[in-house]
Order: structure tokens, then C-alpha cells, then sequence
């Protein structure tokens, strides 16, 4: 069965109704944009050429903007209704009882599992659609358009792959499994999902459709260890939050929030990353159950560093409030 076939199913399957990849339109732009040249070729005499121009007025102004407007839509419904999941799973104290006694109400746990393993798979579909499209206009073209396109697409911040909340689902599945599996119950989560080690670092790994293998690096680019306490900038990439605060230069007692919108993400130099940090909660629970001792060693490391700061913070608030 043919991708764009699959794909259609699928979002025709679902019982909410989706932004997705609109395949039929796109490439009607596209076979339009081909029909067009070939009949400017005939009115001056010129042999057929199968592709168009690699700058096409015709494909650049509707094709692209059709896209960006497709690509933004799905990443930011799949955001907001990760994050909303994930805020469920996570609440605790009286806002945890709420959920739970709504969560009677509306729909039961597995449901609540159901709706993430959804949302992976949405967000893996929708990524395999964007990059089988933009390859298509790429041959149709025999440029390299779709690739400047969707380069283009990350550092707007609308690839879905790039999104935290998909590392976050990603771990929030494995970290259900292991617990299932720990207490004898039969494991309901997302089995496409696990976490691998490759000469000793960590990897977050998905199988996506049509055969291709999403890997995420829980390295750490700063410190070059396991991430600890991690965060994702805005730009995608995931640091330590310690690590994070020195390269954006500020305390740990003020936090990223407090970062100057100059300051670059240490790995793709783009600025203005640190504001809309993604705590990845889940990332955290699943690095501390995975690898204990190194959890353990660096909380104690991490522990004493920040009441040093926290120290030197407080001591030179004193003295500039008695003027020393």
C-alpha cells in the first residue's frame, strides 16, 4: 500500500479530526506548476522539459506557504494536547485527586494511555507525510528546495520531530511499561519506544513508519555526561538545566527565565532559545530509574552546588542592601 494511501486512512480513522498533511493539494500545485511551464514551452517553440525552474514563482508562492500553514497547525495541536496530557499524569496533592476524580468521569487510565500512544504515532505519521512531500518536490524540481525548506521549518520551530513534548511521550510510555512490568500487570503503553545504550550513552529511540528510526541523544553537549535535571530550548536541543544556566550565563537562583534573549543554544548558536524552556519531567524520571547510581552521584554534585550559589546569591544581596 502506497504512503499518501496509508496516511489518508489513517487520518480518516481518527475520531477527533486532525490538522494534517493535505497530499492531494500539494501535489495538485505541483502538477499544476508542471502543466504551466510546458505550455510556456510550447508557445516558444521549446522541447518539453519534465521539471519546472528550481525558483518557480508558481510552486514557491502556494506550495510552501500551503506547507508552513499545514506544518504549524499540526505541531501546535500535537503540543497543546501532549502537554495537557502529560500535566495530568504529573499533578500531584489536591490537583492530583481533581484529575483522578474527573478522570472518573470522563475516561479511565488506559484511555489516558491510549491518548498518548495516539499522539506518537501522530506526530511519526505527520513527520513521514512532510518529509515524502517535500522529497517529491525536490524530484519534480531536481532541486534541493525541500531540504533548505525544511531546515528552514526547525529553526521556526515548527518540525515536529523537534518538539519536547514528543521525548516527552516518548519516555512517558517507557516509563509506564517498566512500571506495569515491575508490578505484575499487563503492560497497556506504546511499544515502539525504549531507551538503548550505545557505548554507554543514552539514546531515546522510536520506531517510525515506513521503516525509518527516530534516535534521540541524551547526552548532554555541555558536560558530556547523561543529562540531569533535563530541559529543551526552543530550538530542540536537550542540556542539563545546570548546564543550561551556565551557558545562558545566570545563577540557578534566578533560573533560565532570567537569561538575556542575546544569549545562543551552546550547539546551533540561535538566540533567544532559553524563554521558552520545556522542563522534561518524564525525561528525568525515566534517566533516575534507568541509571540510579549516576542519578544518585550527580543529585549529590548538583545538591552541593546549588547551596553554593545559592550561598553567594544571598551574600551578595546582603551587601548591596547594606550598601558594602
Amino acid at each position: 500500500m502506497k504512503f499518501r494511501k496509508k496516511y489518508q486512512e489513517y487520518m480518516q480513522g481518527q475520531e477527533k479530526k486532525l490538522p494534517g498533511v493535505g497530499f492531494k493539494k500539494l501535489k495538485k500545485i505541483l502538477k499544476n506548476c508542471r502543466r504551466e511551464f510546458q505550455s510556456k514551452n510550447d508557445v516558444h517553440g521549446v522541447l518539453h522539459n519534465q521539471t519546472c525552474p528550481q525558483h518557480c514563482p508558481v510552486c514557491d508562492g502556494t506550495f510552501f506557504p500551503s506547507l508552513l500553514k499545514e506544518m504549524s497547525d499540526i505541531v501546535g495541536c500535537f503540543n497543546e494536547r501532549a502537554q495537557k496530557l502529560l500535566e495530568l499524569h504529573l499533578a500531584s496533592g489536591f490537583r492530583k485527586y481533581f484529575i483522578w476524580f474527573k478522570g472518573k468521569l470522563q475516561g479511565s487510565h488506559v484511555a489516558l494511555i491510549q491518548e498518548g500512544k495516539d499522539l506518537v504515532n501522530y506526530a511519526l505519521i505527520n513527520a513521514v507525510a512532510i518529509r515524502k512531500i517535500l522529497k517529491k518536490y525536490d524530484k519534480v524540481h531536481f532541486s534541493k528546495q525541500g531540504q533548505a525548506f525544511k531546515s528552514q521549518a526547525q529553526s521556526m520551530h515548527i518540525e515536529i520531530l523537534q518538539s519536547p513534548w514528543l521525548c516527552e511521550l516518548m519516555a512517558f510510555h517507557i516509563n509506564l511499561r517498566e512500571t506495569k512490568v515491575k508490578s505484575g500487570m499487563t503492560p497497556a503503553s506504546f511499544e515502539g519506544c525504549y531507551l538503548t545504550f550505545n557505548d554507554g550513552k543514552p539514546f531515546l529511540s522510536c520506531e517510525l513508519f515506513d521503516s525509518v528510526k527516530l534516535d534521540i541523544d541524551l547526552t548532554c553537549s555541555i558536560c558530556l555526561d547523561t543529562v540531569f535535571d533535563p530541559v529543551s530550548l526552543t530550538c530542540g536541543h536537550i542540556f542539563c538545566y545546570m548546564c543550561a544556566c551556565s551557558a545562558a550565563s545566570v545563577s540557578i537562583v534566578n533560573g533560565l527565565k532570567a537569561a538575556e534573549p542575546k544569549e545562543k543554544c551552546p550547539l546551533c548558536r540561535e538566540a533567544g532559545v532559553y524563554e521558552g524552556f520545556v522542563h522534561l519531567d518524564e525525561l528525568s524520571i525515566l534517566v533516575r530509574r534507568s541509571c540510579s547510581e549516576y542519578w544518585e552521584q550527580r543529585l549529590l554534585m548538583e545538591r552541593a552546588e546549588r547551596v553554593r550559589q545559592a550561598k553567594e546569591h544571598w551574600e551578595s544581596q546582603c551587601q548591596a542592601f547594606v550598601g558594602v
